[in-house]
């Protein structure tokens, strides 16, 4: 990692004009915006001290070769359209390393961090370099010897191009020879509006989830509740980032008992806590118009990531970039018959997500955001995104990760989660799987939301909904 403070430049490739510059595209374009300002943090904690002498050198070697955007700015052509253009890169410009004070013991220094964590996610990156930084965090927590952040801005890529990114740094940390492999993800290679008896039901609920969805992203927001101040700049304001971590042979205990998905099992799981959530803080009537965006990956992928020399190729099928689309799915309610039996909100998401499958709303979607964008703008078409986000609860997102301990120059990875900050809500929530775990990460707006009773009511979900699967017939 490199504490040799020196001003490295790396020089921008000697090409032609034309090839200098590419478009960015609109998703990119939405997400770096007068109305938006969107990044991904993946926090990596160490399980050793960390030594940075080669962070420059990685970064110049390994980082910025991956993709050119890692070495560009927006900026506007005379036709005013946003062009990512190649600059050199001042890699000290990028690299922050904080300074703690000295001899506190881990649950101190887990306070800094969080708050050091908060700022970080505040803080609006600068538009006159490349959209990103790397923040070295040299004091021990609870959770490593060190940690490591990853800010990335949305516009270069969506989660699954970042990571992609950042596990093509890392090693096994067992054998590094070998390559890292992911748990099988045959669910994420099915698409969007595959699901489903038949092209009836498709076009219903294709037609019942653009208007839904159109409804509240313009005129529905959902009301205040113990989730959602309702405030306006909530996407300012601090969060706190609380964790729980579960098996995932558990998950997959209880899917194999009550059927479905993992990520069916997890969103049961976590609309329950939400449920118990809301009952603990005394107002569980809002969960009613309580709505969560979904976010999917619409590419189609099996059960690895793809590298990204495969994904900046002109025919890639999984290419670089922002390929997601989100729904609108309603938190369900506890009514008085399913009070006491848990699984029923997993049958509930189940079929929810299952018809909302059954439908080409997300595609839908995109058509008419790029349609508005062109008849209206990027701005225009950037602050209805940023409405449909304000006007729900929530935000649920998930990526895969390794089954083996990953190492980064040599120093291995105990764990890591990732947040999306700079979105207009009050609660996010983020899952990604590392070494037989699932680690949920829940940003929260800070003095509003309770993580350490949210964090409770999380477990006591699982802890529910697991005794109860095994308590089901298989």
């Amino acid at each position: 990692m490199g504490s040799k403070h020196l001003a490295v430049e790396v020089e921008a490739a000697e090409i032609g004009e034309a090839e200098e510059e590419e478009p960015v595209s609109p998703t990119g374009q939405y997400f770096n915006s007068s109305a938006l300002c969107v990044c991904i943090l993946c926090v990596f904690e160490l399980d050793v001290p960390i030594d940075d002498s080669q962070t420059f050198p990685l970064l110049d070697t390994l980082f910025l070769p991956i993709n050119p955007r890692f070495s560009s700015v927006m900026v506007k052509n005379e036709r005013g359209v946003q062009q990512w253009r190649r600059v050199k890169v001042n890699l000290v410009d990028h690299v922050k390393v904080p300074v703690f004070p000295a001899g506190l013991s881990p649950p101190a220094y887990d306070e800094l961090v969080q708050d050091y964590v908060s700022k970080v996610g505040m803080d609006r990156l600068p538009e006159s370099r490349p959209l990103w930084e790397l923040h070295v965090i040299k004091y021990p927590t609870r959770d490593g010897e060190g940690t490591i952040i990853f800010k990335l801005h949305h516009a270069l890529g969506d989660g699954f191009s970042l990571m992609s990114a950042l596990f093509s740094c890392v090693k096994r940390a067992d054998d590094p020879s070998l390559p890292l492999t992911f748990p099988g993800n045959n669910a994420a290679a099915k698409k969007v509006g595959t699901c489903g008896p038949g092209f009836l039901s498709l076009v219903i609920n294709t037609v019942s989830d653009l208007a839904w969805g159109l409804a509240k992203s313009t005129f529905f927001e959902d009301g205040v509740s113990p989730i959602r101040s309702g405030m306006d700049r909530v996407e300012f304001r601090p969060i706190e980032i609380s964790f729980v971590t579960f098996s995932l042979d558990n998950i997959r205990r209880v899917k194999a008992r009550i059927g479905g998905t993992v990520n069916d099992i997890m969103c049961g799981i976590i609309f329950r806590g939400i449920q118990l959530y809301m009952q603990s803080a005394g107002d569980e009537s809002n969960l009613a118009q309580a709505t969560a965006l979904v976010l999917l990956n619409t590419r189609v992928i099996d059960k690895n990531y793809k590298s990204p020399k495969e994904m900046t190729k002109p025919d890639a099928e999984s290419s670089w970039g922002n390929r997601f689309g989100f729904l609108h799915v309603s938190i369900p309610t506890r009514d008085s018959p399913d009070k006491d039996d848990p699984l029923k909100i997993i049958s509930k998401v189940k079929r929810l997500i299952k018809r909302k499958k059954s439908s080409l709303g997300v595609f839908l979607t995109s058509q008419l955001l790029e349609t508005m964008r062109r008849f209206r703008g990027p701005e225009v078409t950037a602050r209805y995104v940023h409405s449909t986000m304000k006007n729900t609860s929530m935000a649920i997102s998930n990526l895969i990760g390794p089954k083996e301990k990953m190492s980064l120059a040599d120093h291995p990875i105990r764990s890591f989660h990732f947040m999306v900050v700079g979105v207009p809500q009050s609660l996010r929530i983020t899952i990604v799987s590392y070494m037989g775990k699932l680690k949920v990460a829940m940003g929260t707006e800070k003095g509003f939301i309770d993580p350490k009773l949210l964090t409770t009511c999380m477990e006591q979900a699982f802890k529910r909904i697991y005794e109860a699967a095994l308590e089901e017939k298989p």
